[in-house]
C-alpha cells in the first residue's frame, strides 16, 4: 500500500491511473456490471484452485496484510510482504505498516481476538457488516474488521456511512490479492483469529444468523482467555 507524500509507508504502488473521460450517464452502470463480473470471476477462480475453498484452517496463521481503509485518503494496493523489498508484495513488511488510514491485521491480533470478514460490496453480501456492528459492543477487546474485494471505493465509502460502521474497520483490496491468500470460498467469509494471529476455528462461508455469529465470537473469546488473554473490563 502506498501513501502519497509519506515514503515511510510505501509498499505496493497502485497501478497506472486511467485518464478521465466524459461518458454518458449509462456508462456508470456498465462499469458497475463490469466490476461485478470481474469479482465473480475472481471468486470462481478461488473456488476451483488447488489451495482449497474452505478458508484458512484452524491452527494456521493468517497471512499478514496492510490495507487502505475504505474511508481514508491512503491509496495503493494491499501490502502482503513478509520481509523488506519483496517485489510486488511490498517494499516494507506488511506488519510494520501502521498509521492513520491503515487496516493492519497484525496490529489487530496483537491487541486481542479478531473477527475478519472478506466480502464483495454487492447484493446481500455486505449485510454481515451490520451484524458485526451490532455485536461489537458486547465483546470488548475483540476487533471486528472487514475487507472489500475489488469493486469501487466510492460506493464502499457510502456503505460504511449508510450502515454506521463505527465499530467495524473496513479496508479495501483493489486488486483482490487476499482472495487466494485467505482461500476465499464465498461471500461473505468470516475468519476467527486468536491473539497472535492463529485461526481459532473453521471459517464461516456465508452470512450466519446473528445468534450463530454471537456464539462463534463467544467461543473465540473463551479460547483466547484459555491462552492467557484478558478482555478489558
Amino acid at each position: 500500500m502506498s501513501r502519497r507524500g509519506s515514503p515511510e509507508n510505501l509498499a505496493r504502488p497502485p497501478g497506472p491511473q486511467a485518464r478521465a473521460v466524459r461518458t454518458p450517464p449509462y456508462g456508470r452502470y456498465i462499469g458497475l456490471l463490469a466490476v461485478v463480473v470481474v469479482v465473480a470471476l475472481t471468486i470462481a477462480v478461488a473456488l476451483t484452485s488447488s489451495n482449497g475453498a474452505t478458508g484458512i484452517a484452524p491452527g494456521e496463521a493468517v497471512p499478514p496484510f496492510a490495507a487502505p481503509l475504505a474511508s481514508g485518503t491512503l491509496n495503493g494496493d494491499v501490502n502482503v510482504a513478509t520481509r523488506a523489498n519483496e517485489g510486488s508484495a511490498g517494499k516494507t513488511p506488511a506488519c510494520v505498516v501502521r498509521g492513520a488510514g491503515v487496516l493492519n491485521v497484525c496490529a489487530l491480533y496483537e491487541r486481542g481476538p479478531v473477527v475478519l470478514a472478506l466480502f464483495v460490496n454487492a447484493g446481500s453480501c455486505p449485510a454481515v457488516l451490520g451484524d458485526m456492528q451490532a455485536l461489537a459492543g458486547d465483546f470488548p477487546g475483540v476487533s471486528f474488521a472487514a475487507v472489500a474485494i475489488k469493486g469501487e471505493r466510492r460506493s464502499l465509502r457510502r456503505l460504511v456511512l449508510a450502515r454506521g460502521l463505527s465499530n467495524v474497520a473496513v479496508g479495501f483490496d483493489a486488486d483482490g490479492v487476499l482472495v487466494s491468500m485467505y482461500r476465499l470460498a464465498s461471500c461473505p467469509q468470516l475468519t476467527f483469529v486468536l491473539p497472535g494471529g492463529i485461526v481459532q476455528s473453521r471459517a464461516l462461508l456465508s452470512r450466519p444468523p446473528l445468534g450463530t455469529l454471537r456464539a462463534r465470537v463467544g467461543e473465540l473469546v473463551a479460547a483466547a482467555k484459555a491462552r492467557g488473554w484478558k478482555a478489558p473490563a
